[in-house]
């Protein structure tokens, strides 16, 4: 058992990255990812143990949620959580601090992924890509010292009843969105989008990805394309496609990651 144990849920690399950015800081850290249910649910041994995740219509992704259920974690364990959005942070660090109460938390924003919504360039306060990364990495430095000296944050997360409503009903607008995948003749049938998707939404038929309905609106499989050939609506492909500079799709693919 590392020392440390970092539940990460990455969509398009923006909260890989910081977990990875934390765990240089923690040193001796297992992220283990929830794309799927989590290759090690049992952290008797780890002196920290933490969560990283996006923020999906307005909470966490309803998947983090449910893994997060099945988590053991001691009583005298330090916990922790990081919640990353374009803009607001939604309600999914007060509904994980309903299933594992949270010594520390925080907030940042970074780049916006869900490109059918807004241009990925969207994020408060404003910024450019690399202003937005740099930022990120130092964020993820000051947050990690933190967590290191196992400050507390000494309040519960807010809970919006706003948001909270819109994440409830953001399953219905996943499955909805999802009826809008296309794949264009710029696909080359290298089948990364079955691989990567979480929920095992995508089959390759004939050598092309085939959509269902059961997606959570990760936009992995779009956003890591290699050829650009998968849309969700005519505006993404108007719009760039966006994935951390850091983070391949491989990476998102792994069940553990250790970082000395």
């Amino acid at each position: 058992m590392s020392t440390n144990i970092i539940y990460c849920y990455s969509g398009t690399g923006n909260c890989l990255d910081m977990a990875k950015n934390i765990a240089r800081i923690l040193g001796d850290t297992d992220i283990v990812m929830m794309r799927s249910y989590p290759a090690v649910t049992e952290t008797r041994g780890a002196k920290r143990v933490g969560f990283v995740f996006p923020c999906f219509g307005g909470g966490a992704p309803t998947d983090v949620l449910s893994y997060a259920r099945f988590i053991h974690i001691e009583p005298d364990t330090y916990t922790f959580a990081v919640s990353q959005s374009a803009s607001y942070a939604g309600t999914g660090l007060a509904e994980l601090n309903k299933i594992h109460p949270l010594n520390y938390w925080k907030a940042v924003t970074h780049q916006c992924s869900c490109i059918w919504l807004f241009p990925h360039t969207v994020m408060m306060p404003p910024m450019t890509p690399k202003q937005a990364q740099k930022r990120s990495e130092k964020l993820a430095a000051e947050i990690g010292e933190e967590i290191m000296a196992m400050v507390k944050t000494g309040k519960e997360p807010p809970r919006n009843a706003l948001n909270a409503a819109e994440n409830k009903g953001w399953p219905m607008i996943a499955k909805k969105k999802a009826e809008g995948f296309r794949v264009s003749d710029k696909c080359i049938g290298c089948g990364q989008c079955e691989k990567l998707c979480p929920r095992g939404n995508i089959r390759l038929e004939n050598g092309k990805p085939v959509f269902g309905t059961n997606c959570i609106q990760c936009l992995g499989c779009l956003q890591f394309c290699p050829t650009g050939a998968i849309s969700l609506g005519s505006i993404t492909d108007k719009r760039e496609h966006y994935h951390n500079p850091n983070v391949k799709a491989a990476d998102l693919m792994e069940k553990i990651i250790h970082v000395d």
